[in-house]
Order: C-alpha cells, then sequence, then structure tokens
C-alpha cells in the first residue's frame, strides 16, 4: 500500500484533454460533459488541455477544429489552453528528477524481444514488461527508451463511479515506459507532470484510462505530486463493442444539432433530460442541465452500447 499522499487543492479545479487526432465525436462529448458540469454544479474551475505530445497521430487543424466545436457546444473553459507540445521541458525535468532518484532506467529492449520473454499479458492489453534491463543495459546496447521502477504493492484507490481499483503494477504492468524509443514522452508522463502544473482535483474522463490511473498514482508518489480525487465514466461503445473512438469511425459532432446532442449525452450519463429540449436553444439545455444534474444518477457501469438508431441524428 502506497503512503497518504499529499491532499489535492481545496478549490475544484478539472478538465477536458482531448487529443487533436481527429474531430469530437459522442464519445468525447460524453466525457465534457460529464466532466464540465461535475465542475460547473460544484462551483469548480474547468480547464482545457490539448493532449497533442504524440505529435505523429495529431491532425492538421483538429486542434482549432475542437475549440471551435467546443465553443459552439456552449462550453467556456477557465484560463487559456495548456498544450502539451508546449511543455517538453517540463517533462525533462520531471524524467531528470526520477532519474536523479533511481526509479527511472535506459531500456534498450525492442519489441521483440520483449514480446520474445514476456509471460504475462498486461491489464490493458499487450504484455507486461519483464524487466529485461531493470538491472543494467545488455554490453554494447543502448537506451533506447526510459522505463519506470515499479514494486508489487497494492496501488488502490476509489473511483467516484467505478468504486475500488487496485493494482499490482509489478504483476498487472511491469516498469511502463516515460520516454519513447522515438524520443516523445509517454502519455503517462505528460498527464502526470500536467495534471499537478494546472493543480487538477478532480479528473473526470471516460472509463478506457481506468487502467491507467494506477501508473499515474505511482508516478504521483515518485515525483512528490498530490493526487486528484477521480471518476471514471461509462464509455459509448459500438455494437461489437469497441469504444467510439476516431480509430471505430465514430462521426464527428454535428454543430448544427448541438442542443440534440447534448441532450443525448446527458441521457447517456443517466440524466433524463426532457425529449423538448433537442429542440431547444442551448442557453436553456445547459440551464436544465446545471440545475437537474446528478452525479449519482451516473451510470456505475464501464461501456454502455450504443445503437446507431439511438444517436441524436
Amino acid at each position: 500500500m502506497l503512503p497518504t499522499p499529499p491532499a489535492p487543492a481545496s478549490v475544484y479545479r478539472g478538465r477536458f484533454a482531448p487529443s487533436p487526432t481527429g474531430p469530437l465525436h459522442l464519445g468525447s462529448l460524453v466525457a465534457a460533459v460529464g466532466s464540465y458540469l461535475d465542475a460547473r454544479t460544484q462551483g469548480g474551475e474547468w480547464l482545457l488541455r490539448m493532449e497533442d505530445v504524440d505529435t505523429p497521430r495529431n491532425v492538421p487543424g483538429a486542434a482549432d477544429d475542437i475549440l471551435k466545436t467546443l465553443a459552439a457546444f456552449g462550453f467556456e473553459w477557465d484560463g487559456p489552453v495548456l498544450y502539451q507540445s508546449a511543455r517538453f521541458d517540463a517533462y525533462v525535468e520531471a524524467l531528470a528528477q526520477l532519474k536523479r532518484s533511481g526509479k527511472a532506467y535506459g531500456c534498450a529492449c525492442s519489441r521483440k524481444e520483449i514480446a520474445d520473454s514476456a509471460t504475462r499479458p498486461a491489464v490493458d492489453g499487450g504484455l507486461a514488461y519483464p524487466g529485461l534491463c531493470r538491472d543494467g543495459l545488455p554490453p554494447g546496447r543502448a537506451a533506447r527508451a526510459w522505463r519506470l521502477r515499479v514494486n508489487d504493492d497494492e496501488i488502490e484507490f476509489d473511483d467516484r463511479v467505478q468504486v475500488r481499483i487496485a493494482q499490482h503494477l509489478e504483476t498487472d504492468v511491469g516498469d511502463f515506459v516515460l520516454l519513447r524509443a522515438d524520443g516523445l514522452f509517454a502519455y503517462q508522463l505528460a498527464v502526470t507532470v500536467d495534471d499537478e502544473f494546472q493543480r487538477i482535483s478532480q479528473v473526470v474522463r471516460g472509463a478506457d484510462l481506468l487502467a491507467s490511473t494506477p501508473r499515474q498514482i505511482w508516478l504521483q508518489h515518485c515525483l512528490g505530486f498530490a493526487t486528484p480525487a477521480y471518476a471514471h465514466l461509462p464509455v459509448a461503445a459500438n455494437a461489437a463493442g469497441e469504444k467510439l473512438s476516431k480509430q471505430t469511425l465514430a462521426r464527428a459532432l454535428a454543430v448544427d444539432q448541438a442542443a440534440a446532442e447534448l441532450v443525448w449525452a446527458l441521457n447517456f450519463l443517466g440524466q433524463p433530460a426532457p425529449a423538448e429540449l433537442a429542440r431547444a436553444r442551448l442557453a436553456e439545455v445547459w440551464a436544465w442541465a446545471l440545475e437537474n444534474w446528478s452525479f449519482a444518477a451516473i451510470p456505475r457501469c464501464r461501456a454502455i452500447t450504443v445503437l446507431p438508431a439511438s444517436n441524436p441524428s
């Protein structure tokens, strides 16, 4: 068990953090609506972060399109947008701190070498790292990536939606990557450093990221950061059980149907919005949502299948 982490900020600070790999879709809208209403109904701030650290996946113009879509749907964020692509120095310093403390080490392994040596699957797919370079690089080999040492302590947290979650990182994940072989910083490091930088106290996001949270808590512990409270909302899935995403060809949000799409997202999250709101002005939809938001009504599950007929269009 980890020692008690520092307390998060007393003022509610939430965030929405899309990746500019394409337009926003219904799955994105669920996360945006859930995080926004949780923040606003508690008198909190709602920050916007563009998670563009994985540059090869970024689509030109997608970041601007996301901002325009959010504004067209009536979302209002606090302060300037934070772009991960401008945060390289912060990630370098965090990695340097982990190196100095002996918590991070260089890894020379190729994917094939890991696949040939791994003996167990990881919790989020793939294979748990078998620790080939944990005690030093093989003779004549240079580091391709940098990994964080983990141990087999149980990391647990009480999710506000999914209840108690626990992992043993050593067996469930293995030492995980902080700096990739292509020179890009890994999501786990970037999101952890940025949540601390933005003083995020509450993380409300999709349940597809649930398996990542224990790694982020471990990183927070290693870096001396506060641990936010977490809430992982059910994700929208297609008939094949796949999360709605750009990869599964989820359709882009329709700005000219913003009210209907917001009503759909509210109902998905267990908020019984009146059907007539789908034809109302955006201001009326948001007024109803802010007045009637019930976190307790959110379905306590990880995914909900969305049939094409149930989509707002």
